[in-house]
Order: structure tokens, then sequence, then C-alpha cells
């Protein structure tokens, strides 16, 4: 029914003012995820489910599981979960890091909302996360990739940071001016034996 690949247009979600993680931040946290098809996928602070709906499309053996604490956000990917028809997405009602340990062993990890819980949701995905796995964030502050950062790489992992910095095109009269987005640093982890090339 949707024949699009990564990067579903934002439009075509179901939306309310739930946070979203754009089209354009998406197709990169999804290319820096490295996918496969058969893997285990926690969506932390899922939001909308967009990034746990395009994941979940792009992992049809697998199983993807987007955790957030809100009821509104929660019924959001209910419906994104059924209008895209991705039956191998969980949603998982419960906060982070407190409802992790109750799930299967991930093989990569994409952490969309953490607010101030950032260190102790990095704990628990340490723990948790299976050999060779993988761990993307998004963050809208300095603070945060560099609190990051320095707990990841003193665990033992390589981590790396990209800012994105967007402007989109919005016509005005009959003309079109860019209007720039919010910079989003989009930051991987993966410990040297992360296996991007099985």
């Amino acid at each position: 029914m949707w024949e699009f690949g990564p990067g579903i247009p934002d439009t075509l979600f179901v939306r309310g003012k739930v946070p979203m993680t754009k089209e354009e931040i998406r197709v990169l946290v999804l290319a820096r995820l490295r996918l496969r098809p058969e893997l285990v996928v926690w969506d932390i602070g899922a939001g909308t489910g967009s990034v746990a709906v395009e994941i979940a499309r792009m992992c049809p053996g697998g199983k993807v599981f987007a955790i957030e604490k809100d009821e509104e956000a929660c019924q959001l990917i209910h419906r994104n979960r059924e209008r895209f028809g991705v039956k191998n997405l969980e949603i998982v009602t419960g906060e982070a890091p407190q409802i992790l340990s109750t799930l299967p062993a991930p093989d990569r990890v994409f952490v969309g909302g953490s607010g101030e819980r950032t260190g102790p949701i990095l704990r628990e995905v340490k723990v948790c996360l299976r050999e060779g796995g993988v761990i993307v964030a998004t963050a809208v502050t300095i603070e945060t990739v560099h609190a990051a950062s320095i707990l990841l790489e003193r665990w033992g992992f390589t981590v790396e940071v990209v800012l994105l910095n967007l402007a989109v095109a919005r016509k005005e009269g009959r003309k079109h001016l860019f209007v720039a987005r919010n910079p989003v640093y989009i930051w991987s982890a993966w410990r040297e034996n992360h296996g991007f090339s099985g």
C-alpha cells in the first residue's frame, strides 16, 4: 500500500501535539542504525512512532519495541502502526529505564526522547545490548551529547556525532524562502566488534 523507502513523508503520519522525528532526520537515523531484516530494535521515547514504523518496515523478520510513557503518544503510535500495517511493531507503555529489563535484548537501540534520564537509560541499554549492537540517539543540546559521549567512551564504545542543520523551502507569495529548522545532533555508538559487515 505504502510504496516508500526510508523517509516516509511527515504528512502521512497521524500526528498530534506529540513531538515527531522529522523525515530528513529520520533518514539519517535509519542509516546510522545499520538495520538488517531480522533484528530486535528498541525505540525509546517513541513519540508518534515515526521512527519505529520505519524500522519495522525495514526489519520484517525482526521485532520493534516502541517504548513510550505518554498515553496520547501511545495512541498515536497505535494509529500509525495500523495505518502502515506493521505487525512486528509492539507498543510498550512505560518509562525508561525501568521498563527496559522486561524486554528482549536488542540488537539496535534508538533513543529519541530521554530528557534528564539519558545516563540511567544508557546504563540499562549497555547491560541489555547484544554483542555487535548499535545505539543511535538524537539530541538538541550540547550537554546531552557531551554527557552521553563521556559515559559511552568510558564503557568502551566508539562514538560519532553529526550535527544536522536543515532549511526547508516555504512559499511566500510567488517566491520561495528557506526556513531553518532547529539543529539536531545525531550520535551513534558501538563497540569495535560491531559487525557492520555482517
